[in-house]
């Protein structure tokens, strides 16, 4: 894994590299608008993942789900909708996984289908590909906000109330198991 100054360095070489190939190979895309999509694009295929990068991007977005290579969808506000953002065929999606599960010391292959990870963001991941995915390979990508909801916070909402609060407060410091349990996306993390 790469350190932070490394991966800046790399960053930067890759972009200056790719707008030395659009200045010789793209003379005729003069809009700059979609020179500089197409830059972000090769940038996010080359080193980032893909056109999910734009989705992770995203702090509206919780959770991506890509089922195949041109299914992707999104929950956004606690709302599941479908994306414009896919993959052109099956081996962009399996080199976007390999990235992931090589990124965080893991690996995936037909004797190893299936993968659960984190991402060094606390991302959580779920990859499963063929033998054990039938149509194609699947990517889950459970993104964690940058602003974690508090106790009071949970309070405020109604998720619990005060005395819960404190029944949990002192269970932590008297060092009690505590089991968690709920459906998925229903906030057993938070």
């Amino acid at each position: 894994m790469k350190s932070g100054g490394q991966a800046r360095e790399l960053r930067g070489r890759v972009e200056r590299m790719i707008a030395r190939l659009l200045d010789e190979e793209a003379e005729e895309l003069s809009d700059r608008g979609a020179r500089l999509m197409l830059s972000r694009d090769l940038l996010a295929e080359a080193l980032g993942l893909g056109p999910l990068d734009y989705l992770m991007a995203d702090p509206d977005v919780s959770e991506i789900m890509v089922l195949g290579p041109s299914h992707v969808f999104v929950e956004r506000r606690g709302k599941l909708e479908r994306t414009p953002h896919t993959f052109t065929s099956e081996e962009q999606l399996r080199t976007i996984i390999e990235r992931i599960v090589v990124g965080v010391g893991r690996r995936i292959d037909e004797n190893s289908p299936m993968v659960d990870a984190r991402l060094a963001d606390g991302s959580r991941v779920n990859a499963v590909i063929p033998p054990l995915a039938l149509d194609g390979s699947l990517l889950t990508i459970r993104k964690f906000s940058t602003t974690p909801l508090g106790i009071r916070d949970l309070i405020g909402f109604g998720s619990m109330t005060e005395q819960m609060a404190e029944f949990l407060r002192i269970c932590v410091q008297s060092r009690k198991n505590i089991l968690i349990s709920g459906g998925t996306g229903s906030g057993k993390t938070t």
